[in-house]
C-alpha cells in the first residue's frame, strides 16, 4: 500500500506545487475580500396576508410572495457563498503552511543524504585501511 502512495507522491510535480502555492493563497484572499464586501440582500417586508378582492391584486401578491421568497433564497445564497470562500480562504492558508513545511523537510533529507554518503564512504575507507593490515 505505501509503495502506490510512494509512486502517487513521485509523480507529483512539488517543483510546481511549490511555485503556486503563494498564487493560490493570494486568489483566495481576493477571494474572500471581494466576497466579504458585498452586503447581503436585503429582504422586503412581505405583503399582509388579507385575501385580495380583484385577480389584479391577487396576482400582485402571488408576485410579492414569490420575490420575498426569491430574496430570501439570494440571501442564504450570499450566506453560503460567504462561508464557502472563507473555507477556501482556510484551506489555502493551510496549503501555504504545507508547502512550506515540505520544502523544509525535502532540504532535510538532502542534508542527511549528504551526511549518509559522506559517513558511507569513510565508512568504506575505514574499513579498507583495516583490511589492509
Amino acid at each position: 500500500m505505501a509503495i502506490g502512495w510512494l509512486s502517487v507522491l513521485k509523480m507529483v510535480p512539488w517543483g510546481d506545487v511549490i511555485s503556486n502555492a503563494p498564487k493560490v493563497a493570494d486568489g483566495a484572499k481576493r477571494l474572500w475580500s471581494a466576497v466579504a464586501k458585498k452586503p447581503p440582500e436585503v429582504e422586503l417586508p412581505a405583503a399582509s396576508a388579507q385575501p385580495a378582492l380583484s385577480p389584479e391584486a391577487q396576482s400582485i401578491a402571488r408576485l410579492q410572495a414569490q420575490m420575498a421568497a426569491a430574496e430570501a433564497e439570494v440571501s442564504d445564497l450570499h450566506n453560503q457563498m460567504l462561508e464557502s470562500s472563507e473555507l477556501i480562504k482556510a484551506l489555502a492558508d493551510q496549503n501555504t503552511q504545507l508547502i512550506k513545511r515540505v520544502e523544509v523537510n525535502r532540504i532535510r533529507v538532502l542534508w542527511l543524504a549528504m551526511i549518509m554518503v559522506v559517513l558511507t564512504i569513510v565508512a568504506a575507507i575505514n574499513l579498507a585501511i583495516t583490511l589492509e593490515r
